[in-house]
């Protein structure tokens, strides 16, 4: 029978660690199932790997990882809103497209925003831009960047691939500013539903969507984990499960 595996999956090194690996659906892929998984980490303890982690998951996608033995990492709840009634833009600040020289900057809002676990990295900086055949990245600078946001569309389907504010910067109108310079940009782009994941300790994000008309939906998103060894001692950061 042959191995199909690596047909449906991705796997990488997470943040670069040798010990922890990243396992995703490869993009319009079905979920893995069962043998596939356990073929898959069977290749990954062979290459060294102690641990193995998963994207973040719905329910669905989830019953596969689970009966192979995964538990719940870190959860994230899913909001959205639809895109007829919009609050009107902010102009406090001025926002402006990304360029290539913006990205060292970009990591550095990224780390002073978020706990270690959901530092984006490089490669999944070049995910969240590539996860939607359109995507849009906007930053905020006053003498360097302090925010930015990566807005991406499907169809009329609208999406918030990652918003991150420097802290020094925040409660002053610019995550605001991010979030409805995209959301006008979705509708432009013929979308009519907007949707965005964060985690369900994230209080402060959690009140910006709740203030710009999100709404909870559905049992949200897990990432879940695996240990391939009982003896594997590797501490992944952040979980919240």
């Amino acid at each position: 029978m042959r191995d199909r595996s690596h047909d449906l999956l991705r796997v990488a090194s997470w943040r670069g660690d040798p010990k922890i690996a990243l396992v995703t659906t490869l993009p319009g892929q079905p979920s893995p199932g069962r043998r596939e998984l356990e073929r898959t980490l069977e290749t990954l303890a062979a290459r060294g790997y102690e641990v193995v982690l998963t994207g973040a998951l719905d329910v669905a996608a989830q019953r596969p990882y689970l009966t192979a033995g995964f538990e719940a990492h870190a959860r994230l709840h899913v909001l959205g809103r639809p895109l007829d009634d919009l609050p009107p833009p902010t102009e406090r600040w001025p926002l402006h497209l990304a360029r290539r020289r913006d990205r060292e900057q970009v990591h550095d809002v990224d780390t002073a925003a978020f706990s270690p676990f959901w530092h984006l990295g490089e490669a999944g900086l070049d995910d969240a831009l590539a996860a939607t055949p359109e995507a849009r990245f906007r930053v905020a600078r006053d003498d360097r960047v302090v925010g930015y946001a990566i807005s991406g569309c499907a169809g009329r389907q609208g999406y918030i691939q990652r918003l991150a504010v420097h802290p020094e910067r925040r409660r002053a109108g610019l995550g605001a500013a991010l979030v409805l310079d995209g959301l006008a940009w979705m509708r432009r782009r013929g979308a009519d539903d907007a949707v965005v994941n964060t985690q369900v300790d994230n209080n402060a994000a959690l009140a910006l969507y709740d203030h710009l008309g999100f709404r909870l939906r559905g049992p949200g998103l897990r990432v879940l984990r695996r240990a391939l060894a009982s003896s594997a001692q590797v501490l992944v950061p952040g979980g919240d499960a």
